[in-house]
């Protein structure tokens, strides 16, 4: 999960820039995209803005882009392994976030429950 504050603002706000930034994260993280990705304009006051919605093979991917204040929230959902430093450089390179916040989380479904939880990647 990676929470971008201050993003630029053409960025957000061009389904282009979010659509490639999608197809590209698929690929740089090795994940099969089922169909193309889902990015709708929508919401009113602080909540207008893109969201964006690809189905993974092994899971999903998912964002919300805020026009007011220039931020993103993207979640990458997989049940498959991959670099969380791949995602956070791609958010860079195509947001330029000012600052931002990153929790990993690894899937280990049958292990009594335990998972691990970084969020030291910046």
């Amino acid at each position: 999960m990676v929470d971008s504050s201050k993003c630029i603002s053409s960025a957000i706000r061009s389904k282009i820039t979010i659509e490639t930034f999608s197809k590209v994260l698929v690929r740089d993280i090795d994940m099969v995209a089922y169909g193309n990705p889902q990015i709708v304009h929508f919401g009113s006051g602080n909540k207008c803005g893109y969201t964006l919605v690809q189905l993974i093979e092994t899971s999903n991917i998912t964002a919300h882009f805020v026009e007011e204040t220039d931020d993103m929230y993207l979640d990458v959902f997989s049940c498959k392994p991959f670099d969380p430093r791949i995602v956070t450089g791609l958010v860079d390179a195509y947001f330029s976030p000012t600052a931002k916040n990153v929790f990993y989380f690894e899937r280990r479904a049958g292990q009594n429950g335990r998972f691990t939880c970084n969020n030291e990647l910046k």
